[in-house]
């Protein structure tokens, strides 16, 4: 067991048993990617993981958010949500996604692509209003194409997925340099998760290395979250959890440090346990 407390920023449910996938999704999780509740919950418990941000997946639910809200409701205040959500969605129905403990909603640019977010500006208006979290998953520099309406908004603002940097275009790489930027100015939080993702090597990643210091050195440990993306949607080869959890022992060895970024951090931020 992972002796630290954590928080887990980013994992997923997927239970097609209970909650078919749409008749229109264009990926369907299968083999190791099916993750009902219950096995997320054991696999918590194993690793010393006391709660979880729960993302919904354009894979499988997109819109639909029952896995997610059944998840919340059965943890007994151990889960909070991030939804999936369409761009007109009503405020009145964005504060219902609240009280039922959605801290936020997911853009995931790499999915859609840019153009299905033009219009998105009143969404991210409802958002600052509710006091929630505007989740960006950009990669190449497609943060540069919401900077203009991020700078325009107060909203709370969570970047998925390390900002997903290309390893072998540097630090000032386009989106990764403004990254660093809104997290030395106290503008953002940032999800150390999605290594694989990112990296063009196996565990330990050490070609995200220098990229995930770098986010830690400009976001500190209070504007840190670390995440799992279990079950590793899409992955190249097989990611184990525990693995993950010893790299962020490795990669930031101070101990208080590393419970600002597994515990305290994501507990102010997004209130668990209160």
């Amino acid at each position: 067991m992972f002796q630290q407390p954590a928080i887990d920023c980013h994992c997923h449910v997927i239970d097609p048993v209970r909650f078919p996938f749409g008749a229109d999704t264009r990926y369907r999780p299968s083999g190791l990617e099916i993750a009902p509740i219950e096995h997320l919950m054991r696999m918590m418990d194993l690793h010393n993981v006391h709660y979880a941000l729960i993302v919904g997946t354009n894979s499988g639910y997109a819109e639909d958010l029952s896995p997610v809200v059944d998840a919340i409701a059965r943890g007994e205040g151990r889960f909070k949500g991030i939804a999936v959500v369409a761009n007109d969605i009503a405020a009145n129905r964005l504060a219902r996604l609240k009280a039922l403990g959605f801290v936020g909603v997911a853009f995931n640019v790499p999915f859609h692509g840019e153009d299905y977010y033009t219009g998105a500006a009143e969404l991210i208006r409802k958002l600052a209003d509710l006091d929630m979290f505007l989740q960006i998953q950009a990669k190449e520099g497609q943060l540069l194409a919401f900077l203009p309406a991020i700078e325009r908004s107060n909203v709370r603002l969570l970047i998925d997925h390390c900002g997903r940097p290309t390893p072998n275009r540097g630090l000032d790489q386009p989106g990764f340099k403004e990254l660093l930027d809104l997290g030395r100015a106290g503008r953002a939080s940032v999800k150390l998760s999605g290594f694989s993702q990112c990296a063009d090597d196996s565990y330990p990643y050490q070609s995200i290395q220098p990229y995930i210091r770098a986010l830690i050195d400009a976001f500190t440990p209070d504007g840190c979250l670390w995440g799992s993306d279990w079950p590793f949607l899409r992955a190249p080869e097989r990611i184990d959890y525990a693995p993950l959890l010893q790299l962020m022992a490795e990669i930031v060895p101070d101990e208080a440090e590393r419970r600002k970024l597994l515990w305290d951090t994501p507990r102010r931020l997004f209130g668990f346990g209160v």
